[in-house]
């Protein structure tokens, strides 16, 4: 059986769309659920914590950040593996008594995570 190049590519757009919507679908739910309540869900720093740390909630939908991004692609990620902050999210959550669980991140969460928030922040 002989598959159409037109038919081969179709198949691929289907399924690159289906782990694409996956993908995206993970991330939405990592940000809501460990970062919207600072960074918001906006990503601009509009969560209800974000003016309850020092210093306050950057938004990163700025020009600033946004170059950073472009000209470090992984710097969300190594927010989260490398925590630049120290104990900043913690100590805030803490004091403001959120309990957020601890989460095994994989590599797939990554992904995700910074494909998701990557997508709000190049469309404001």
């Amino acid at each position: 059986m002989k598959i159409s190049s037109a038919a081969l590519l179709g198949t691929l757009l289907i399924t690159q769309t289906s782990a694409s919507f996956a993908d995206n679908s993970n991330g939405k739910n990592l940000y809501s659920q460990r970062c919207a309540v600072c960074h918001g869900a906006d990503v601009k720093g509009t969560g209800p914590l974000a003016q309850k740390s020092n210093p306050p909630t950057p938004d990163l939908t700025t020009a600033a950040f946004r170059k950073r991004l472009e000209d470090y692609p992984g710097v969300i990620v190594s927010s989260i593996i490398l925590r630049p902050s120290g104990s900043l999210i913690p100590k805030t959550l803490r004091e403001n008594g959120v309990k957020i669980p601890p989460h095994a991140w994989s590599v797939n969460d990554l992904r995700d995570l910074n494909q998701y928030m990557s997508g709000l922040i190049s469309k404001k």
